[in-house]
C-alpha cells in the first residue's frame, strides 16, 4: 500500500518540476498603471515605467550609471562615519541594516566624474536610505562638495530627494543648514554655477534653502517638492488639495523650475 501511494505521487512531482515559477525579485508593479513589469525592462528604459511614463525610484549606482561617464566617477575619500549623538539604541541598527540591504554607506554619494567629457563634482541622494534625510555625514559630504566645486571651478551638480532632517541625531541634523547654506553663498559668490535636480518627493530642507540658492533647479514629471508632509498641509487646512500645489508641474507654470 505504501509503495503504491509513493508512485501516485511521482507523477505529481514531475509536473512541479516542469511548471514555470515566476522568479523571486524579477518583477515590479507600477504604482499608476498596476502592470506587473519585468525589472529589467525597467532599469534598461532608465527606471521609467513602459507603459504610462511614470518614474521609479533610482538607486544611486543605477543613475551614476545612466549620467557619469564610464570609468570617470571618482568619490570623494572622506574618513567620517554616521553618529549617534541622543545614544539611540536602535539607530545604529538601523544605519547597519540599511547598509547591508541598500549596499551604500550614507543617503549621498558624492565625488566628481565627466558628462560627454566635461568634468564635474556631483551628488546623489538615495530615498532607500532613511528617505534621504539629512544628518551629519550628509551635510558635510555636500558642503565638502561645495567646498570641492569653488576650489576646482567645476559646475556642481545635486540630485536630491529628501525627507528632512534626521531626528535622530537630534539639533546637530539642523546645524546642517546652516552650514549648506553659507557654503552655497560662496560658491554664488565664485559665480560657479549650480544644477539642483529635484527626485521623488522633497521636504524643507531641500526645497527652503538650497534651492533657493541655486542658480538652476529643475524637477521630474509628477515629483513633489513641500516644506511639510502632505498631512501637515491637510491639518493645517492650507489647500484643499496638498500635491497640487506642490507639484512639479504647477511649479513649471509659476517658474519656480526652469
Amino acid at each position: 500500500m505504501i509503495v503504491d501511494k509513493i508512485k501516485k505521487r511521482e507523477p505529481t512531482a514531475k509536473r512541479a518540476e516542469n511548471m514555470v515559477d515566476i522568479q523571486v525579485g524579477k518583477w515590479i508593479k507600477c504604482d499608476k498603471c498596476k502592470e506587473i513589469l519585468y525589472k529589467e525592462e525597467v532599469r534598461k528604459n532608465y527606471s521609467i515605467c513602459p507603459n504610462c511614463g511614470n518614474y521609479f525610484r533610482m538607486h544611486i549606482n543605477k543613475r551614476l550609471e545612466t549620467i557619469i561617464d564610464e570609468g570617470t566617477y571618482k568619490r570623494f575619500d572622506l574618513n567620517i562615519d554616521t553618529t549617534n549623538p541622543l545614544n539611540l539604541e536602535d539607530y545604529p541598527k538601523k544605519i547597519k541594516a540599511l547598509r547591508e540591504k541598500t549596499g551604500i554607506q550614507e543617503a549621498v554619494s558624492a565625488g566628481t566624474g565627466k558628462i560627454n567629457g566635461e568634468e564635474v563634482v556631483i551628488c546623489i541622494m538615495d530615498s532607500g536610505f532613511l528617505m534621504g534625510s539629512m544628518g551629519i555625514v550628509v551635510g558635510e559630504k555636500i558642503t565638502y562638495s561645495i567646498e570641492k566645486a569653488i576650489e576646482l571651478k567645476l559646475p556642481l551638480i545635486i540630485f536630491c530627494v529628501s525627507g528632512g532632517a534626521r531626528m535622530q541625531e537630534g539639533i546637530i541634523s539642523l546645524m546642517q543648514m546652516a552650514k549648506t547654506t553659507a557654503a552655497i553663498s560662496k560658491l554664488n559668490e565664485a559665480r560657479i554655477i549650480i544644477y539642483f535636480c529635484f527626485n521623488r518627493s522633497n521636504i524643507w530642507w531641500s526645497y527652503s534653502f538650497i534651492c533657493k540658492l541655486s542658480r538652476y533647479y529643475f524637477g521630474r514629471t509628477r515629483c513633489y517638492d513641500r516644506f511639510c508632509g502632505t498631512k501637515s498641509y491637510r491639518a493645517n487646512n492650507w489647500r484643499k488639495s496638498a500635491g497640487g500645489i506642490s507639484n512639479s508641474r504647477i511649479f513649471a507654470r509659476t517658474w519656480i523650475y526652469r
